[in-house]
């Protein structure tokens, strides 16, 4: 399908979950699940925040990173976004991958073993050396920030 191949190692806990695909051909993300204990669901009440496990480590390919990202399915049924959005697995990671989860609805949100908790794209980067200066080239921006360039 893609150039690029993602190695996964699963977990214990992670045993028998899908592992990460893309839903549809053209999808960016590949779908994450929870790795929660059967019989045991997560419940977030709104405002909750929690690091949910995915059972798996990844090696992103070298010059890349992956890009935690929000379900858009769940964020408006739900109100579930990924609270570091987007989350940035490096590629020289190797610890579990979990999806830092919060509850921005209204209603208490239940996440059971085996639910779609968010989705992972990934992305080359481009690394930039560092160069202190005296000055930088004048914009027709400037310094305009937050809502500077108009509605």
């Amino acid at each position: 399908m893609g150039d690029l191949t993602l190695r996964v190692l699963r977990l214990p806990h992670g045993e028998g979950l899908p592992l990460p695909a893309y839903a549809t051909a053209g999808a960016a993300g590949l779908d994450l699940h929870a790795a929660l204990p059967a019989g045991n669901p997560l419940e977030l009440s709104p405002g909750a925040r929690a690091a949910v496990p995915t059972g798996l480590v990844a090696a992103i390919p070298a010059g890349h990173e992956g890009q935690v990202r929000a379900r858009s399915g769940s964020a408006l049924r739900d109100g579930l976004a990924v609270l570091n959005a987007p989350g940035t697995v490096d590629e020289d990671y190797r610890g579990e991958l979990k999806v830092l989860l919060v509850n921005l609805g209204d209603a208490t949100v239940t996440l059971r073993r085996g639910d779609r908790i968010a989705q992972l794209v990934v992305c080359p980067v481009t690394r930039v050396a560092v160069a202190a200066v005296e000055s930088l080239e004048d914009t027709t921006r400037g310094g305009g920030g937050f809502g500077s360039t108009g509605r």
